[in-house]
């Protein structure tokens, strides 16, 4: 199987055959990703239009920096791309991906580190990727939002991570577990402990408190 080439599918590469468009649109992930698995690149180039948003939006989130979010994005699909022959499950592709863009994240994170970077960078407002809105994010202002985010920053990589799978990508606890390599306990007690830490920062907010 030939490398991935990002740019391939962001537009440069040859647009689908005449006819093809409706029939493979239809694919399921596990169906596309058998044909990739067979080099035929037009299956990998669904999978990449399908998940891309997600993947994009967890690095986001995880990242705290677009342009990074974006490299994240792409060198997760070129992992995955050369790695799909060890996809076990196939109708699986979403957590897999996220599994391996986790793994992309944290590796950025530690290059941060290792270059005097911060490893969570302020970002402009309107440049983080916002989570959905639920009762635990949905906020009333903008300050009150940039406060969440200062918030989710102080979490570790790791927990952050669990975290964002959770409420942002809805992965159930076991998906996350897969994900993050962890235990179906230890995906529990962290996304719980993360939720106190950033809870109790928001009613400190909530009562006018520092």
């Amino acid at each position: 199987m030939k490398p991935f080439v990002p740019g391939a599918v962001l537009g440069l590469a040859e647009e689908p055959r005449k006819g093809q468009g409706g029939e493979r649109a239809a694919l399921s992930d596990a169906e596309a990703a058998r044909l990739a698995c067979t080099g035929d690149e037009e299956a990998f180039r669904m999978l990449f239009e399908r998940h891309a948003p997600a993947v994009r939006r967890f690095a986001g989130n995880v990242l705290r920096d677009p342009a990074d979010a974006e490299e994240a994005t792409q060198e997760t699909f070129v992992r995955a791309h050369a790695r799909l022959r060890h996809l076990k499950d196939e109708a699986r592709v979403r957590g897999w991906l996220l599994g391996i863009a986790r793994i992309v994240a944290l590796d950025m994170l530690a290059e941060r580190r290792g270059n005097g970077r911060s490893a969570v960078p302020e970002a402009a407002p309107g440049e983080v990727i916002d989570l959905d809105r639920t009762p635990e994010n949905t906020l009333l202002d903008a300050e009150a939002e940039r406060m969440l985010f200062d918030e989710l920053s102080r979490l570790s990589p790791e927990r952050r991570a669990a975290l964002v799978l959770r409420l942002d990508q809805h992965l159930g606890y076991g998906e996350i577990a897969g994900v993050m390599g962890w235990t179906l306990q230890k995906v529990k007690n962290e996304i719980h402990r993360a939720r106190l830490q950033m809870r109790e920062r928001l009613l400190r907010y909530l009562r006018g408190g520092p």
